[in-house]
């Protein structure tokens, strides 16, 4: 890699002047132009002994890091790596991991985050797709890394930590590349319910954003602590990563979710901040027992419903901050301050969300409409999908996000998500969203997984299938289970037929793929149906686990 000196970066770098978004975010030295580069290198030279983030009980300053971020840099240059190249990593959440990825940014190196849970095909398109100049990986996923095309730029990452261990220190000296706002930080891919994964161009000031955002959705100040548990390929835990250059917190970083461990990582760490998704508060709302006592304050993300808000708040004696948001729009596009149950709140201050018609008219309060976003600053929007030109057209029209999802606003103007807008159905004159439907399934202790479909129906409109995966060792009967949920959803969002599958397919954000879901009701129980429910019953559970999911 070919650097400038640090005092000539600042004399001559292009993007000297300050950013003009001072009304919502401040502007943090000479050189902020709202980016990353200046604010991640002047954090690591200038804070010192100070914490960054703590990893399983061990604490690593911003001196620490430093040291390790310019041994990476270091190594990068010695394999030829440069500027715009892009490495990909398979790793999981680790000091090196975290030293890697900051070593990319500040080098201007685009960084291709691996799932971790991906196998050979999902591992072969991606890197397929992305062509990355260099994959790092440990040598755990070394059965589901072996095939030949691989090895030419494949490097373990126990082979880069013994050659920096063994690097003189004067190799490792913090560079930092002159690096525009709109250069792409990373490719993160995401899937939608049809098609190939996409690759989200993510840019440096896309990644900003996402992390000013960060202490505005969770409400995190000086002094406060935030326990990370998602995985760093995941958006959730990337933009993660800068939050402790913007303000004085710390991370408390732990290699994944454990519900076992879950309260004595907190009391350890003393966390005060927890970021939520998907069923975490579930999991840790079903736990026997909860501490008398804990440093959490706030639960911050997305997915607590408004049956299940007040029941969160004092089991779990937290603050719920709930949000929504996506990738494609720097991570996050609301937030509920005001802590109305169950509503994604309202925009962020440089965001306006409209709910539109399937013809861009603004629907009437309280209805359903298409959640479209606007900014008010420049390259808030994903500029494009990685080689996918079609998608990249219809996700972003006239400077406009068009996310996909749906929701309502009420008379106080508070938005309240219902789905994706290929994610919900039409039932006897209602809407009704598929994450109702599953939010309320997946709480029933045998169930491990659950799916809302609509198919046609006879008599117009469509009715629900619910495609379900048990828990290992449990035997429930559909009639148990649609009666146990008939006190819990309203007439109009019961499913109709019951589907039992064995596992479900994910996209890389962990979605059910539900394009690729049966829709007949051959194989299906039907609760309307005239004979005994548990001879249906019997006639599932006769059928073979190889039938059950064709």
């Amino acid at each position: 890699m070919k650097y400038r000196a640090i005092a000539n970066l600042i004399k001559t770098n292009q993007d000297t002047n300050m950013h003009n978004y001072s009304d919502y975010f401040p502007v943090r030295s000479p050189r902020d132009n709202l980016d990353v580069v200046p604010l991640l290198h002047d954090g690591l030279m200038r804070e010192g002994p100070r914490t960054l983030l703590d990893f399983n009980g061990a604490r690593a300053s911003f001196d620490d890091m430093a040291k390790r971020v310019g041994a990476m840099q270091a190594w990068l240059d010695a394999k030829g790596i440069c500027r715009g190249d892009r490495v990909a990593l398979m790793l999981e959440n680790g000091l090196d991991h975290i030293a890697l990825i900051y070593a990319l940014m500040l080098s201007g190196v685009v960084w291709v985050p691996v799932n971790t849970r991906l196998k050979g095909p999902g591992i072969d398109y991606l890197l397929g797709h992305c062509k990355p100049t260099l994959f790092i990986a440990q040598h755990e996923f070394a059965e589901v890394l072996s095939e030949p095309g691989l090895q030419s730029r494949l490097v373990w990452l126990e082979e880069v930590q013994l050659t920096v261990q063994q690097m003189p220190a004067e190799g490792r000296l913090l560079q930092a590349a002159p690096v525009k706002a709109d250069d792409t930080l990373c490719l993160i891919y995401t899937s939608g319910t049809t098609g190939a994964p996409k690759g989200v161009v993510f840019t440096h000031r896309m990644m900003r954003i996402a992390s000013e955002a960060t202490l505005i959705v969770s409400g995190a100040g000086a002094g406060d602590r935030m326990f990370v548990w998602e995985p760093l390929c995941h958006i959730g835990g990337a933009q993660m990563m800068l939050v402790p250059f913007l303000q004085q917190v710390e991370l408390h970083i732990v290699e994944r979710f454990s519900a076992s461990r879950f309260w004595q990582q907190i009391e350890t760490s003393q966390a005060t901040h927890l970021h939520y998704l998907g069923g975490i508060l579930d999991i840790l709302m079903q736990l026997p027992e909860q501490p008398a006592s804990h440093t959490l304050r706030v639960a911050w993300g997305a997915g607590v419903s408004v049956k299940a808000w007040d029941a969160v708040i004092a089991r779990l004696q937290l603050n719920l901050r709930e949000c929504y948001g996506m990738t494609e729009g720097s991570s996050f596009t609301t937030v509920n301050a005001s802590g109305k149950p169950g509503s994604i709140g309202r925009a962020l201050p440089w965001l306006k969300v409209e709910l539109l018609d399937d013809h861009d008219q603004p629907v009437a309060t309280g209805d359903i409409g298409h959640i479209v976003v606007s900014s008010a600053i420049d390259g808030t929007f994903l500029p494009q999908y990685l080689d996918n030109p079609e998608a990249s057209a219809a996700a972003v029209r006239n400077g406009k996000l068009y996310t996909g999802d749906s929701a309502r606003m009420d008379q106080d103007g508070d938005l309240f998500f219902v789905g994706r807008r290929t994610d919900s159905m039409r039932v006897r004159g209602e809407n009704v969203s598929a994450w109702e439907i599953e939010r309320v399934f997946v709480t029933h202790p045998a169930v491990a997984a659950a799916a809302a479909i609509g198919i046609d129906s006879a008599i117009g409109e469509q009715e629900i299938m619910l495609h379900v995966q048990f828990k290992p060792g449990f035997d429930v009967l559909f009639s148990d289970l649609a009666q146990w949920a008939e006190s819990r959803l309203a007439s109009y969002q019961m499913p109709r037929y019951f589907l039992e599958t064995a596992a479900f397919e994910l996209t890389l954000s962990e979605r059910i793929k539900k394009h690729l879901l049966p829709r007949g009701v051959e194989l299906a129980w039907d609760r309307r149906a005239q004979s005994p429910s548990a001879v249906f019953d019997k006639q599932r559970r006769d059928i073979p686990d190889s039938a059950k999911n064709q």
